[in-house]
């Protein structure tokens, strides 16, 4: 059996209709008819992950029911088909981030795997000591602590890119930050703690002057806009399909060809082989050289029905949406007596953060979720983003295509009891 190397042409997908139909979105994901407390669920935590649509569910039961089989390799047909099923998601994956072959594609765990998997292979091979890697100030921890570990093991500079009191980043401090000793520079296409929606392709040339390499972390931008990392001009992008719709445990890595191909392997073992003996082993090719072990193919399967999914509803379609959603939240969360938004970017997409006047955000999440409504509650593993507006912790309320104006009045409507059971 042959495996496509390159990426087909997609399916045709119907155009978004003028009006966003959330009642049909809806009724795709089977967990949204559940009563939490008694109440109907209002999930308004899709940062931390989104739900599932039948068509993802329908993708992974099919593939554990009728073609389950380990891949590559194998002659017999179960094997096969898993096989077709897994590299055309990958096929899938490349066609959604509009790269130009699916060898720019790595399956990895999600986007924590993929920032650590290029930390320890391009980082290793290109960053020395005295070296810089350029941050920002509004990163997730998955995108501060890998390149931390590098500079450690290295001896090279983590320097840090402020970002201002509306919650962006401050692009003439992170331009002079670029200097010849800069290495790489990784920061998040949007900020899962803000919503803040960063210029990546400014900021990439910026870098690329001076001849590093540019990451993006893509993990609360990939659901919410369409992506074009030929038109970023990034050289590795990398998401977490759980945040897509898509099963848990399963993203990916995108990567210039030359890049990955002269990467060295991050682990050992498994497909990652062409050929092994006590003299030495050879490696294999890119993509293959960097997913050792068995991978989770029904994730990936389930990953790229997800995208499909989104494929077909419309990315512009969902962003719209989307951005009538926050732009009414905060609206109607200004009148909530004593609550503060943090961080008020020109640029927002996915997230609103806020604060309820005394009200610890763990309390405020506990009743909320007495009354069904499901938000999120915490430092959003981005502690110095916390620190920087002089917080421990923040509420955080994040959107999906299935929310609606309902929803966000809800929440709003929630807070005010909150704030009431808390009055002095």
């Amino acid at each position: 059996m042959t495996v496509s190397r390159t990426t087909p042409a997609p399916p045709a997908s119907p155009p978004p209709s003028r009006t966003f139909d959330v009642e049909r979105v809806r009724a795709d994901f089977p967990i949204l008819a559940r009563q939490i407390h008694g109440r109907p669920l209002i999930y308004l935590d899709n940062a931390a992950t989104t739900q599932k649509p039948r068509a993802v569910l329908d993708a992974i039961d099919r593939y554990y029911t009728t073609h389950n089989a380990n891949v590559h390799r194998g002659v017999h047909t179960l094997s096969q088909e898993a096989t077709e099923a897994y590299e055309g998601a990958r096929a899938t994956v490349a066609h959604f981030l509009h790269a130009p072959d699916a060898r720019n594609i790595v399956f990895t765990r999600g986007a924590t795997e993929a920032i650590n998997l290029v930390a320890q292979t391009y980082g290793r091979t290109h960053v020395r000591a005295r070296d810089q890697i350029l941050i920002t100030h509004m990163e997730h921890h998955s995108n501060i602590v890998p390149w931390q570990m590098l500079a450690a093991q290295t001896g090279a500079e983590l320097v840090v890119a402020p970002i201002d009191d509306r919650g962006e980043l401050i692009v003439e401090a992170f331009a002079k930050l670029v200097t010849t000793r800069t290495r790489l520079a990784a920061f998040t296409h949007v900020s899962n703690a803000l919503g803040t929606v960063n210029p990546v392709r400014e900021l990439a040339a910026l870098v690329h002057d001076v001849g590093a390499a540019v990451l993006v972390d893509g993990a609360q931008a990939i659901a919410h806009k369409p992506i074009d990392v030929a038109a970023l001009d990034c050289d590795f992008y990398v998401f977490s399909g759980h945040k897509a719709y898509g099963p848990t445990g399963i993203g990916a890595l995108y990567g210039r060809g030359e890049l990955l191909e002269a990467m060295p392997p991050w682990q050992g073992g498994g497909d990652m082989i062409k050929s092994v003996s006590f003299a030495g082993t050879t490696y294999n090719d890119v993509p293959h050289r960097f997913e050792a072990g068995t991978p989770d193919i029904a994730g990936a399967i389930g990953l790229a029905a997800a995208l499909d999914y989104l494929q077909a509803l419309g990315l512009e379609a969902v962003a719209a949406h989307e951005s009538c959603l926050l732009g009414h939240a905060a609206d109607v969360l200004r009148d909530v007596p004593g609550l503060r938004l943090v961080g008020e970017p020109r640029h927002r997409t996915g997230a609103i953060s806020f604060t309820l006047g005394d009200v610890h955000p763990h309390d405020v999440g506990t009743v909320l979720d007495r009354l069904g409504i499901a938000v999120r509650a915490g430092h959003h593993c981005a502690q110095p983003v916390m620190d920087r507006f002089g917080l421990p912790a923040t509420v955080r309320a994040s959107v999906a295509a299935y929310n609606t104006v309902g929803e966000i009045d809800a929440l709003a409507a929630g807070l005010r009891r909150v704030a009431e059971m808390f009055k002095a």
